[in-house]
């Protein structure tokens, strides 16, 4: 019995003195300063019910000691730590080199311990934050609240697509409709001031109305000049900003949170309809495109807590309505049939009648054709290619019988100067007309200004010799000539010997 008391004993002693040791450490880590304010108020109230220390340290879980500590100060305020800042002596220091050092907080740290100043690096960025120094004060983003019909926003962005086989980098414009959050968007290999008007103009058929003002990103295709409140729009696009009914207002530069409705889609489009997917042409893209864009607004939106299209079933009663006819959105072009028959369109060549060549016509550009016009009775229309695997596009009327060629009314008036001026040089002519890579009349006049600008027999050797080799590179003749000229007409003489002799 006595041995039983005994382990008792020894195990209450040793229960004793783990708590001692517990309260001991918790003591020392300050565990009081470290209860929240919730939980010093339910020490304070389990108190005044008569609650005794022990009991409210075992329901709360804490040590008995720290309890006693919060009974004592008889407040529920988190007692401040007051402790002196390591990088305090330092300020100035840290001030001055912050500019030196252009911001760089790793930079700081090196300098001042360089000095002899005895500072961790996290100190010293724990220092800076709470002391303000080199941070930007952060400012909430907010809200912006849209009625409906108000505002539309538009925005472009590049995008990599894969299109006929090869890879482009192109431009995806998207319109967002600010209350009902609708979705459009078309992709293009360019985007410039006709394709905004065919786009905004597909956006707002696609909308079947036009909102009271359209928000842009200061972008050239619309500011004539100013940013912001003070943008001026070209006058081009704010023409056919009347015609539907609205206006371009832009953001202030850099606050890109005023555009976010328009802004947040260009990622789901790039990781979600771009992906994977490839198209035959950017008829078929634009097509896959819309037919998402109507999947993707009848879908259920966390974000907003409803679907765009039941949103646009109340947002669309106050759209301004569009215009009975819409005329189609065209860019008007003049140009002069070349020698060959044909008429360049954005560094593509389109095929006319032979009987036009050298005649001046208007060339109508739309989103889908070409209309190129002589008069009013002679008109040729060729679909729009957007990029052609070849620049040249030959109607099938347009081109000569098998076994004849364009015929030539007559030769370059740089060909018949050439001959008429070096009579020997006809043959290396004719196979520069054949060989040549350049354009024939460029080649031609280059050709020309190398005879009348350099001596006779430098371009005539020249011209033998590039036609004895096979060189047709006209920088490289000129480069022929350069070296003849100077070794027959530049020669030094020998300061060495007698210039008597």
């Amino acid at each position: 019995m006595a041995g039983n008391r005994n382990k008792r004993n020894a195990r209450s002693k040793a229960r004793a003195g783990n708590w001692t040791g517990w309260r001991r450490a918790s003591e020392r880590k300050g565990k009081p300063n470290m209860l929240s304010q919730a939980q010093r108020t339910a020490i304070l109230e389990l108190s005044a019910k008569g609650v005794t220390k022990r009991e409210i340290a075992r329901v709360l879980q804490l040590a008995r000691p720290t309890v006693r500590k919060v009974l004592r100060s008889n407040s529920n305020q988190v007692p401040e730590i007051q402790r002196a800042e390591k990088a305090e002596p330092y300020r100035q220091q840290i001030l001055d080199l912050l500019v030196c050092c252009k911001g760089n907080l790793v930079r700081v740290h090196e300098e001042l311990t360089a000095e002899g100043a005895a500072l961790s690096y996290p100190a010293l960025t724990a220092f800076c934050r709470r002391q303000g120094i080199g941070q930007t004060p952060v400012v909430p983003a907010g809200q912006y609240h849209f009625d409906p019909g108000v505002e539309m926003q538009h925005d472009t962005s590049p995008h990599a697509v894969e299109v006929g086989g090869r890879k482009y980098q192109a431009q995806t414009a998207s319109g967002v409709l600010c209350y009902s959050h609708m979705l459009f968007f078309q992709i293009n290999p360019r985007f410039q001031r006709f394709d905004c008007k065919v786009f905004l103009t597909d956006a707002l058929r696609y909308m079947s109305g036009a909102p009271q003002r359209v928000m842009i990103d200061n972008t050239h295709v619309v500011v004539l000049r100013g940013a912001g409140r003070e943008m001026i729009p070209v006058p081009e696009m704010e023409a056919f900003a009347e015609r539907f009914g609205f206006r371009f207002v832009a953001h202030q530069i850099g606050n890109a949170n005023r555009s976010a409705r328009v802004e947040r889609p260009f990622w789901f489009i790039e990781n979600n309809f771009l992906a994977g997917r490839t198209f035959a042409s950017w008829e078929d893209l634009n097509q896959q495109a819309r037919q998402w864009c109507d999947r993707v607004n009848a879908t259920y939106k966390k974000y907003i807590r409803a679907v765009p299209r039941e949103l646009f079933a109340v947002e669309r009663l106050h759209l301004k309505p569009l215009p009975a006819w819409i005329p189609e959105v065209y860019r008007l072009h003049q140009r002069t049939v070349d020698v060959e028959g044909y008429v360049s369109v954005n560094s593509i060549r389109y095929s006319v009648p032979v009987s036009w060549i050298g005649r001046r016509v208007e060339v109508r550009e739309t989103r889908d054709k070409v209309e190129i016009e002589l008069d009013a009775r002679h008109l040729v229309t060729h679909v729009r290619a957007v990029t052609p695997q070849s620049p040249r596009i030959t109607l099938a009327e347009h081109r000569p019988p098998r076994g004849e060629g364009v015929p030539r009314r007559d030769p370059h008036p740089e060909e018949q100067a050439l001959l008429q001026a070096a009579p020997e040089i006809a043959g290396y002519v004719a196979a520069l007309k054949q060989k040549g890579r350049k354009v024939m009349a460029l080649a031609l006049r280059q050709l020309l200004r190398l005879l009348k600008e350099y001596p006779r027999e430098p371009f005539l050797a020249a011209v033998r010799e590039a036609a004895q080799y096979g060189l047709y590179d006209l920088d490289r003749l000129e480069r022929m000539i350069l070296r003849r000229v100077a070794r027959d007409y530049f020669l030094l003489l020998d300061t060495d010997s007698d210039p008597h002799d």
